[in-house]
C-alpha cells in the first residue's frame, strides 16, 4: 500500500474521524483544567497507534510504523478541520 493510500484510507476511516471529534469536544469541556494543545496532541498520538494495533494481523514491523506516521499527520489534519470548523461556526448565547 503506497503512502498517498494509507492516508486516504485513514482519512475516510469513519472510526478515526469520530475519535477525533470526540477528543476535541472532550478538550473544549476540560481546557479549563487541562489547556488545549498537550490534551490534543496525546490524544491524536493515542488514536494514531490504537487503530493501526488493533486492526491489523501483525501489529510489529515497518508497516506498523508507516500506519503509525501516516496516522500521526492525518490525525493533525483532521483536527485542524474541527478546530476550523469550530471556530467558524456562530457561538450560541
Amino acid at each position: 500500500m503506497t503512502l498517498t493510500d494509507l492516508f486516504l484510507s485513514q482519512a475516510i476511516d469513519p472510526f478515526r474521524f469520530g475519535m477525533l471529534v470526540f477528543l476535541f469536544l472532550t478538550m473544549l469541556r476540560t481546557r479549563a483544567s487541562s489547556g488545549t494543545l498537550i490534551p490534543l496532541a496525546a490524544g491524536a498520538l493515542f488514536v494514531a497507534v490504537l487503530i493501526p494495533m488493533t486492526m491489523t494481523k501483525t501489529p510489529m514491523g515497518p508497516d506498523l510504523y508507516r500506519a503509525v506516521a501516516v496516522g500521526i499527520v492525518t490525525n493533525a489534519l483532521v483536527i485542524g478541520a474541527i478546530a476550523l470548523l469550530h471556530r467558524m461556526l456562530p457561538k450560541r448565547g
